[in-house]
């Protein structure tokens, strides 16, 4: 299936123009539009535009409220929790991590639980958020089980993703983002939207046996077997039970039941780096760490050996120049 290429911005139209026509505020389809489209300048497809009908149907049917009223509550010196009213997540969680660099600012961490909230994206949008305000990012959410537990077979957590941004001073800053499964469920559905294969270690059918078919795939693995298992548990922990939220087969699921709220939890934080040591000093030596692991030798088949996320900022860099492929049945909703 041929890919049409647009440009970022026209891209970030079309999705916003989606959105306003199914009711959700300028503001809010401003921002959602805003993180798929970084996601698909980054090539993480899974989480980019194509989510765009999704959250439309969530919307008309109910299961989005297109005009949410944010609540934010400081519970300590370094805390806050973050009612998001059923809202767009995206939007929900920008404004989280904005008060997380506030009170990070004022008091060296900020650390906010966010209810209420509903799929919010790319976590690399809101941990590059804080890098670029030279804080270290952390963001973590849960979602609906699809991944099974070590040793299981049906389902018991979600894909449950964490994200970490380092910033710098000369380069741009490290950021890590990964879900928990060894791929996020977002990468299955393009490649049922794409009509390809997938790799037998991304997912299992209804029976726990590992499948290439995508249509089949009805739960993913978690990576590395009981590692990943074991830090999904960790950000289920704190982004459901910590914030009061529900937590994996209590989650509300993504697909189906349209009409119903999802109630995410999500875990954002900022840490100024000068509370610790000399802030110049923090992001001169991430620098030098850059640096130093570019000037490692590579193993054959690599041309240079990269930090976390770089891939995706050259991606980024070059599709701000080019335009960004986006499937044609993708394009073709956007655009009627």
């Amino acid at each position: 299936m041929a890919d049409v290429i647009v440009a970022h911005e026209e891209l970030k139209q079309l999705v916003v123009k989606k959105l306003t026509e199914a009711g959700l505020n300028e503001n809010n389809a401003s921002v959602v539009a805003d993180v798929l489209v970084h996601a698909d300048l980054r090539g993480v497809s899974s989480h980019g535009v194509l989510r765009t009908e999704h959250y439309v149907k969530r919307i008309k049917e109910g299961g989005l409220n297109p005009n949410p009223s944010f609540n934010v509550k400081e519970t300590g010196p370094s805390s806050a929790i973050f009612d998001g009213d059923d809202g767009m997540g995206h939007a929900i969680t920008k404004e989280a991590m904005d008060k997380a660099i506030e009170i990070a600012d004022k008091n060296g961490i900020g650390m906010v639980g966010v209810v209420n909230s509903s799929h919010c994206g790319a976590l690399s949008y809101f941990v590059q958020q804080a890098a670029e305000k030279n804080m270290i990012g952390i963001t973590m959410t849960h979602t609906d089980k699809v991944v099974v537990p070590f040793g299981g077979a049906k389902p018991f957590f979600g894909t449950n993703p964490i994200a970490f941004g380092f910033p710098a001073n000369e380069n741009k800053p490290v950021i890590l983002d990964m879900a928990t499964s060894n791929v996020a469920f977002g990468k299955v559905l393009h490649a049922r939207e794409a009509g390809n294969e997938v790799p037998a270690d991304w997912g299992v059918d209804e029976n726990g046996t590992p499948t290439t078919d995508p249509n089949k795939v009805s739960a993913l693995l978690p990576f590395a077997g009981p590692k990943g298992y074991g830090l999904a548990m960790v950000v289920d922990v704190l982004s459901g039970i910590l914030t009061g939220s529900a937590f994996g087969p209590h989650i509300n699921p993504m697909y189906d039941e349209y009409g119903k709220m999802r109630k995410l939890g999500h875990f954002v934080c900022a840490v100024n780096p000068g509370i610790f040591s000399d802030r110049e000093g923090f992001l001169s030596n991430i620098d030098q760490m850059i640096n130093e692991i570019h000037e490692s030798q590579p193993a054959q088949g690599f041309n240079k050996v990269m930090v976390p996320g770089e891939p995706e900022q050259l991606r980024e860099a070059d599709r701000l120049k080019e335009g960004i492929p986006v499937t044609e049945t993708v394009y073709n909703y956007l655009t009627t």
